[in-house]
Parts: C-alpha cells; structure tokens; sequence
C-alpha cells in the first residue's frame, strides 16, 4: 500500500489531467438528462409506444440513477472508486448502444433503466476521486467547480448536439453521443486516475440495498406523479409506502455494524445543514426550471430548440460562477459566500415573479441569469463541505448521500411548486373560461396548459383562440405565483444556512486518506 499523503499537499500535472478524464462522464451524464426530449416525437413514431409506456422511457433514467446513488456510493468505497467508474463506464456504453438500436418500447425502457444503475456510478465515484486527489482545501473547492461545471455543459450541450444529430439521422443516434467518451474514459482512466478504496471495507448488506432502492423509487415516483396529476391515492400511497420502507432502512443501519451509509454524518451540524441547503437549492432550481420550459414554449410558442437556446445565458452563468467561486473561496468563509448566493438567487427568482409586467423574455433571461449566478456557490460549497466532513474512505457513501438530496430537492420542488401552479391556473381558469366551451373539453382546459392547448386548437376560432389566451394569462399568474413562493423559500434558507453554517470555515482542512 502506497504512503497515504498528507492533507495539505499539493496536486501535481497527473491530478489535473485526471480531473479532465473526471470531467468526461460528467457531461454525459448531464447530457442523457436533457438530450432524449428532443427525440420523443421520433421514437414515438418508429416505436409507437403506449402513453404510459412514453412516460417511463422518459422518467426511468433519472429514476434509476437516483435509487442507486447510495448503493453504488458505498460500492465504491468497498472495490474502488476507479474501478467502479471504469464498470459503470463499460455498462453505459453497451446500455447506450442498446437503446440506440431497440426495436421495442419495452427493450428502450430496459435500457434506459440499466443507463440509470450505470449512470449512478458517475456523480459519487468522480466526486470521491476528487475528495481523495486534492488533499488541498482551496484546490479542491476548484476542482469541485469543475466538476459542478462539467455538468453544466452537459445540461447545456444536450439538446444543441442532439437537435443536429435528429436532422441527420435517426433517432437512436442522441444514445451513441455517449460511447466514444467511455470508450475513452476506458482507455485512459487507469493509467491517469488512482484507485482508493476503504481498507477496512466489507461486503455490502444487500437488504440495504434494495430497501434504499425501493425508498426513493417510490418517493420519487409518488412525487412525480403528483406533479403530474395531483395528489390523488396512487401518489400518496407510493410516497407513504417509500418512507415507511425508508424508516425501515434507518432502523437496519443503526443494527448494521458495517452499514451501507454512516448515520453519524448526520449527527454533525454543519453536514446537515449544508445537505440541506443544497437540497433546497435544487428544490428552487427545478421548480423554477419546469415553468420556465412550459412558458417559452406553451405561452410564448418556441420551438423546442429555440426554447433551449434562451437558456443558454442562465447556464453560462452557472459556469462562469463555477470559475469564480473557487477564487472568491480564498478570501471568503463559505458560510458568507453561501448565504449571499441564496440571497441573489433570491432576488433573481423574485424577478421572474415580475413576468406579467414587463417583456417575458427579458424577464426570463435576466431572472434565470441571476438565480444561476446566486446557486453556483450553494453547489460548490455545500459540496465541498459534505464530502470535505466525512473520513476519506467514506467520501463514495457521502458523495452519494449528497447527490441523492439533490435528486430528492428536484423531485420536490417540482411536485410542490407544481402543485402550487397548478391550483393558481386552476382556480384562474375556473372563472375565465369563455362560453360556448364543450363540457368535455372543459376539465382538460382546466387541467394544464398543454391541455387546453389542445382543446383550443380543436374548436379553432373564435372560441379556441379566447380559450388559448385565457389559459394563458391563468398559467403566467401561476408562474409569478410560484415563482415569488420559491423567493421567499430561498430567502428563508440563506438565513438557516447562515446561522447554521458559521462554523464550515473548520472543515477547510481534510483528513488523510487511505490510497491503495
């Protein structure tokens, strides 16, 4: 076993370059987040699949990825972090080509669902190799934003590189995006990246596993569905049956004496607390993130490519921020830069609350831009100090802990904020539907925008065109709504976190790991 080094050393060229290689997945992963969107009309009309079946092609990825962030976390610290990147990296790409050539909605969503389990070694094995490769605190809060960076560009990229992959050929083709960067990723991850595992590791309590799959599978679906179609019997019961077997899951690590997650990062304050903040962080993120998408496209009629497109300035603001962070690091303790990015996310969110007073897009582009520029720290920091508190040969379990209060943050935001949106366009559309409307046509007007879109177009004029404005107007103040409740929830969080994280500045140092 190699000398373990010191906590303060610095990285060297080999470190550097790794971090580059680290990057590579990263953007792939966040790329098959966002890019199969783009391709749903052309699947739909080779596959032909069932709206139900659409639904999953859809979701299983991102609900795969997070029922197996934990398990996979813990793997990595029990064979190797590298080790299990390289796997993961295997099985993403024979998963991709898989979904590139299926001939069935059933063989799609199978593989999409092995792109999830696959997908969910990326975020805890790179995130723990940068624990372990930057022993430095202030380089590694820079590494940590690019790493945070890297996904970025892949949320940005995705829809751009798979529009122009759609012109030219089929559908399939947005999956092999994916294979020349593990392929590379293969090649070059073991001669650039080093292995570190937890020496004193044992085997994983495989009823851990499925119970902490089987929580947040059902969590996340119940929530979903929510945010879909209301809180009715079906969502409630999954979520109700997902925390219960989530309580359960506690109980067993508490027994365990080798548990899949060490409960006792919780008992620190600071970890909690910045666990929390970057849940909420992400909460606000992807509440906002839905209204956005459906108004550009649903109220002010953009293509789904040009939609993308004015999105593009709120995620260059996120990398822009993901640079200056780091340096801002130096000079300020994260509790300061953590409360004053939550504030200006804030205020950016409290501009898209002004959406129906001035030009939208104006609104949009600069709101969006703001709450970028204000989340970018929250990211980092909160990042940095959850894997930074937890011992080195446990930074996969904590890097996974805190990408899974990510998943879960979105999950929320979007089921709660939907929620509140949808009861705001509701209500508005129970007194602004025009006369003359069918009484079958009248609930899915009611229901969402998409929906009385559809409607609208149906009857044609003039009935069609005063229902279409009509809905429209009732989902902007649904937008302003949601949108000032979401300011004042990340308001309220820069207070917490202020208080509750004045003592980060003492995790600045790390603790030595154990290299193999």
């Amino acid at each position: 076993m190699p000398e373990a080094v010191v906590a303060d050393s610095k990285a060297t060229r080999r470190e550097w370059i790794g971090l580059a290689v680290i990057a590579l997945p990263c953007v792939l992963y966040a790329m098959d987040l966002t890019v199969l969107n783009l391709a749903v009309p052309h699947l739909s009309a080779d596959l032909k699949p069932t709206s139900a079946q659409l639904l999953w092609i859809l979701d299983i990825y991102g609900f795969f990825v997070a029922g197996s962030l934990i398990t996979m976390g813990t793997l990595g610290d029990r064979i190797g972090r590298r080790r299990l990147l390289l796997l993961g990296a295997g099985a993403f790409g024979v998963a991709s080509i898989i979904a590139a050539y299926s001939r069935s909605a059933e063989m799609l969503i199978a593989a999409r669902a092995l792109l999830g389990v696959a997908g969910a070694t990326i975020a805890p094995s790179t995130l723990s190799l940068i624990r372990n490769m930057f022993h430095d605190p202030h380089q590694r809060t820079f590494a940590i934003g690019v790493w945070v960076t890297s996904y970025s560009i892949g949320g940005a990229v995705g829809p751009l590189l798979g529009g122009v992959l759609l012109q030219y050929f089929w559908w399939g083709s947005v999956f092999l995006l994916g294979v020349p960067v593990m392929v590379l990723l293969l090649a070059v991850g073991p001669k650039l990246l080093p292995e570190y595992r937890d020496p004193n590791a044992r085997p994983i309590d495989l009823l851990s596993a499925v119970l902490s799959l089987a929580s947040i599978l059902l969590v996340i679906y119940g929530l979903k569905r929510a945010a879909e179609h209301g809180l009715g019997p079906a969502a409630a019961v999954s979520v109700a049956a997902g925390v219960l077997i989530g309580v359960a899951f506690v109980q067993r690590q508490r027994r365990l004496e080798h548990p899949l997650i060490e409960l006792q990062l919780f008992r620190s304050r600071v970890f909690s607390a910045a666990l929390v903040a970057y849940m909420l962080g992400t909460f606000a993120v992807f509440g906002a993130y839905v209204f956005i998408a459906q108004y550009l496209q649903l109220v002010l009629g953009l293509t789904p490519l040009k939609a993308g497109l004015w999105t593009l300035p709120s995620f260059s603001m996120f990398i822009a921020g993901s640079m200056i962070v780091p340096l801002l690091a130096r000079r300020f303790p994260p509790t300061q830069l953590i409360g004053a990015g939550l504030v200006i996310a804030a205020i950016g969110l409290a501009v898209l609350a002004l959406l129906d007073r001035a030009s939208p897009l104006v609104v949009i582009v600069t709101g969006s831009v703001i709450y970028s520029l204000g989340f970018t720290p929250v990211v980092i920091l909160a990042t940095d100090i959850i894997v930074g508190s937890a011992p080195v040969e446990r930074a996969g379990s904590a890097s996974a802990i805190s990408e899974t209060s990510s998943e879960l943050g979105g999950a929320l935001g979007v089921a709660i904020l939907g929620s509140i949106g949808m009861a705001v366009y509701r209500g508005r559309m129970a007194t602004a539907l025009p006369s003359g409307v069918p009484a079958d046509a009248t609930e899915i007007a009611r229901g969402t925008l998409g929906g009385a879109s559809a409607v609208a177009h149906r009857l044609g004029d003039p009935i069609g065109t005063e229902l279409l404005s009509a809905a429209r107007d009732a989902f902007t103040q649904a937008f302003v709504v949601t949108a000032a409740v979401n300011a004042l929830i990340v308001l309220a969080t820069a207070i917490a976190a202020t208080l509750a994280l004045r003592h980060a500045r003492n995790l600045r140092g790390a603790r030595e790991p154990s290299a193999v």
